[in-house]
């Protein structure tokens, strides 16, 4: 299963998402993260708490959601936002037909520079509990709507 993770700024919120997934799901997902106006770098706090919590964060970069629209591009069966602002645009038309939920959690970035330590970890844990909750479901084998049922809950309950 691929999941895109999309925030506006593509630096922190879906960069955590999209690393959380890809530790934790054991192969089960493939996760990606993209935002609509990119910050054209990952947040330091985001990288500095990934790689505390023992997350490969080489590859980690701010990116377009437009890599994801083209023909070329890895088939999203879901397409999770994290931030009201993604969650309120018009997307691009994904290739296939993703599934929707928004997950949305408050901006880290947006707390004054010595609350940033509480505000990313305030966000990876929640990020967690609902990554947790998905991957705890055998997604391979229920059916879209379901899958989306369990999305939509797990955005608006953990």
């Amino acid at each position: 299963m691929n999941i895109l993770v999309l925030c506006t700024g593509n630096s922190a919120r879906s960069i955590l998402l999209e690393s959380i997934f890809n530790h934790t799901a054991k192969g089960r997902v493939r996760a990606y993260s993209a935002g609509s106006n990119p910050a054209g770098k990952v947040h330091p706090q985001s990288l500095a708490l990934l790689g505390a919590k023992g997350h490969d964060v080489r590859d980690a970069r701010s990116k377009s959601w437009d890599e994801f629209a083209v023909g070329d591009a890895p088939e999203m069966d879901v397409v999770i936002t994290v931030c009201g602002s993604a969650a309120e645009e018009t997307c691009p038309v994904w290739p296939g037909t993703p599934l929707r939920a928004h997950w949305g959690v408050e901006d880290p970035a947006a707390a004054s520079e010595a609350d940033w330590d509480r505000a990313f970890r305030t966000a990876y844990d929640i990020l967690g509990r609902r990554a947790e909750a998905l991957l705890a479901l055998p997604i391979e084998s229920m059916e879209s709507g379901e899958l989306g049922a369990h999305l939509k809950r797990i955005g608006s309950s953990l």
